[in-house]
C-alpha cells in the first residue's frame, strides 16, 4: 500500500450478502465519507480493479493504489483519510456466549428450511440456503480450527464451498451441533486461559485475537440474521428467532441483507 491519494475517488468493492462488505459501506456512510459503489458481481470492471491491485476477494477499499480489507476499520479510516477512534467490544466469554446463542439460534433456522429449497439460491449472489446455513457454523469452525491447531485463517478457509459429505439437511444439522458443542468444550477448558490480546494472525489485516473473536461473533449473526429472512420469505415463521438482545455490545450492520439491493 502507498500513501494516499486524495485527488482520485475512493472505491468500495462488495458482494451481495457479505456481511463485512455491508459493514464497510454502513461505517463509511455514518462518518460521511463519500465513495463509489463497485458490486463486483454485477460489475465486471469491478475485478479487474480488484486484480490490477494484485487482489481477488472483498471487501476493499481504495483509493488509487492504495487499499485496505473492509474488516479492519482502522485502516478503513486511513485510506478514507479521517480518524477513527475504535468502539468497546465485549469481553471474549460474552462474546462466547452470543456465538452460542447465534449457534443454537442457526440449528433450529436450518433445520425449518424445507429440504426442496435447500440449493435454492440467495437473491444476487450464487449462494444457497444450504451454504447460507453451513457458513453460519463454518466461521466459528475456521476460528476453533485456528486457535486450537494453529490453522493458517485465510480467505479461502472461509469460502461457503460445502464438503462432499454434507449430503442432506441431517448432516448439515450434525456439523452444526459438532460446531456448537466444540466451542463449548473450548471455552470451558484452553479458551479461558487464551491471551486475546495477541496478534490475530488472519488475511485481513493486523488485528488481536480479541477482535478475531469478535468478528467470529457478528460475522456469524448476520448470516444467521440472512438466515430468519431467507425462512420468512418462504412464508415461515423462524422457531425462537434472534432478536436484538441476542446481539447487544456486537457491532452489527443496521441492514440484514445490503444497503442498496433488497433481499426480494
Amino acid at each position: 500500500m502507498t500513501a494516499d491519494q486524495p485527488r482520485q475517488p475512493l472505491k468500495v468493492y462488495w458482494q451481495p450478502g457479505c456481511s463485512s462488505c455491508l459493514k464497510t459501506k454502513e461505517f463509511l456512510i455514518a462518518n460521511d465519507i463519500e465513495f463509489e459503489s463497485i458490486n463486483v458481481l454485477e460489475d465486471e470492471r469491478g475485478f479487474r480493479e480488484l486484480e490490477a491491485l494484485g487482489l481477488r476477494l472483498v471487501p476493499i477499499v481504495a483509493r488509487g493504489t492504495d487499499w485496505a480489507n473492509g474488516a479492519v476499520f482502522r485502516d478503513v479510516a486511513r485510506v478514507a483519510g479521517f480518524e477513527w477512534a475504535g468502539h468497546r467490544m465485549l469481553a471474549p466469554e460474552a462474546m462466547v456466549a452470543r456465538i452460542d446463542r447465534i449457534l443454537e439460534a442457526a440449528h433450529r433456522g436450518a433445520g425449518q428450511i424445507p429440504a426442496a429449497e435447500l440449493d435454492t439460491l440467495l437473491p444476487g449472489r450464487p449462494r444457497s440456503y444450504r451454504q447460507l446455513a453451513y457458513h453460519i457454523f463454518q466461521i466459528p469452525d475456521v476460528f476453533l480450527d485456528h486457535v486450537e491447531h494453529d490453522a493458517p485463517y485465510t480467505y479461502e478457509a472461509l469460502v461457503s464451498r460445502l464438503p462432499p459429505e454434507l449430503e442432506t439437511r441431517e448432516d448439515l444439522l450434525d456439523y452444526g451441533e459438532r460446531v456448537r458443542d466444540r466451542l463449548n468444550a473450548w471455552w470451558a477448558g484452553a479458551g479461558r486461559d487464551t491471551d486475546f490480546t495477541r496478534p490475530g494472525e488472519v488475511y485481513y489485516g493486523d488485528v488481536s485475537l480479541h477482535e478475531v473473536l469478535e468478528r467470529t461473533a457478528w460475522h456469524s449473526g448476520q448470516h444467521a440474521r440472512q438466515l430468519m429472512l431467507t425462512l420468512e420469505t418462504l412464508g415461515i415463521t423462524p422457531e425462537d428467532p434472534l432478536v436484538d438482545a441476542d446481539f447487544e455490545g456486537l457491532p452489527m450492520p443496521s441492514n440484514v441483507w445490503d444497503n442498496e439491493n433488497s433481499f426480494s
